[in-house]
């Protein structure tokens, strides 16, 4: 379910496997690209999901928007595949036909443990579908990049941002970037790093991780299986190593082409982190399924891919001396259930919200003040909800209580449902049942740190 930083730069062809080890695909036409563009309103750096939504409502606002992408499409990415409603909402939003081939719908979450089997519909809600989707990142990207083009963002693949151009006060004016043409420069007095986990971008301009926040890391690995059109996605809530009960989740996503994808997360707030043989532990745990499923050595398509999963803001702050973080850069994965993508595109809709709105300011102070606005309005959507997920997996890192809530948890349908709802962050923000309610009232009530 994330958006991850980590890419090849190697086409796949019609009909075969991936060189990631990706399910079968067809590849999907060449994307237009503009390699005239050097200055624009807005640079935005990297085009993964939060970058191409970024570029997508600014260039549909009319702004002059240049999106630069390292890599060539398609390519592979670490990702879960699966996309809640939160994320579909962000797909219909842009115009993507959901009715094409290659998209898989899912009606809800299955949930496996503690000797529990149980299935969970997506909520029905106002604010959000009742369906989430599944999509490889091998063409996932591409799709986004192609709807920011079609409202006439600027895209440049192939261009490798190095370091950000910077004026005598500090603040940034552009980024440097290798081309197949040598070194080239791109102007705007307005960046965006979409640029992942490793966020180059950010790191030049002085930006840090928090180690305060909680990180995650995830293996995944596609298999060529039975289960491959299931439409629930389905989440196993106890991952044992040994004796050991760590916090994390095992996920098999079927993607609807023959192949699932299976893979684990686990979270850092356990003292069994750093010691987890996380291959060998998604190993081990496949070696436990029904065999008739297929997650077996011989069926694998390619091998296990892992990424970092930068959590609950762990880079702050989101605005600073004209650049803006949005997605994986500023650490917006949801530390309950490591969903990327939803809040990757929301934090780039945002974004371009609060840029538009900007650039229509008269001076640069009352621009300026604006653009400061932005954290605030991410801390206003997220913080609270963030801060229960940081107390969340701070708890989940204790194996007793981790035990003890797989044990007596899932058997109670009422509680899991109220579970799913918070986990996946899915509620009606006005009236709603009371479910909806209580998960609101206890966001605004908790601290946005």
């Amino acid at each position: 379910m994330t958006e991850r930083s980590e890419g090849t730069d190697e086409h796949s062809t019609a009909g075969r496997k991936a060189d990631g080890g990706g399910p079968v695909i067809e590849t999907r036409a060449e994307i237009r690209q503009d390699l005239s563009a050097t200055e624009a309103d807005v640079i935005v750096v990297g085009a993964g999901p939060s970058g191409s939504t970024a570029a997508y409502h600014l260039a549909q606002a009319g702004l002059d928007v240049l999106l630069l992408e390292k890599t060539v499409f398609p390519r592979e990415k670490v990702c879960g595949d699966g996309l809640t409603p939160r994320a579909t909402k962000q797909l219909i939003k842009m115009g993507v036909d959901l009715d094409a081939p290659g998209w898989i719908r899912n009606k809800g979450l299955r949930i496996i443990g503690g000797g529990v089997r149980m299935e969970l519909p997506w909520p029905d809600l106002a604010s959000y579908p009742d369906y989430g989707l599944v999509r490889t990142r091998m063409d996932f990207d591409q799709i986004l990049a192609e709807r920011a083009v079609a409202v006439g963002a600027k895209l440049r693949l192939n261009t490798s941002v190095t370091e950000p151009i910077v004026d005598d006060t500090g603040r940034i004016t552009g980024v440097i970037a290798k081309t197949p043409d040598g070194e080239a420069r791109f102007t705007a007095p307005l960046v965006v790093a979409a640029d992942g986990n490793s966020t180059r971008l950010s790191l030049a301009m002085g930006l840090r991780k928090r180690d305060d926040r909680p990180m995650g890391v995830a293996v995944r690995r596609y298999y060529t299986s039975p289960r491959h059109d299931d439409d629930y996605l389905e989440s196993w809530l106890e991952l044992w190593d040994g004796e050991r009960l760590l916090p994390g989740y095992g996920w098999v996503f079927g993607v609807g082409d023959g192949t699932s994808n299976v893979g684990l997360g686990l979270l850092n707030t356990s003292d069994a982190f750093k010691n987890v043989d996380y291959r060998g532990l998604l190993k081990s745990w496949l070696a436990g399924m029904p065999e008739e499923w297929g997650y077996q050595e011989d069926n694998a398509t390619g091998p296990v891919r892992g990424a970092a999963l930068p959590m609950g803001f762990n880079r702050t702050p989101h605005y600073t001396r004209g650049l803006l973080l949005v997605g994986d850069a500023g650490g917006m994965i949801n530390p309950f259930n490591g969903e990327g993508i939803a809040y990757a595109m929301e934090s780039a809709e945002m974004a371009a919200e609060v840029i538009v709105q900007a650039l229509g300011r008269p001076t640069a102070a009352q621009r300026e003040r604006a653009l400061h606005d932005y954290p605030r309005v991410l801390k206003e959507a997220y913080g609270g909800y963030y801060t229960l997920g940081r107390v969340f997996v701070k708890a989940i890192g204790d194996p007793r209580l981790m035990k003890f809530a797989t044990r007596h948890g899932l058997p109670h349908p009422t509680l899991m449902r109220f579970t799913l709802k918070l986990l996946a962050n899915l509620t009606d923000p006005r009236g709603g049942d009371a479910m909806d309610r209580v998960i609101n009232a206890m966001s605004k009530l908790a601290p946005a740190a």
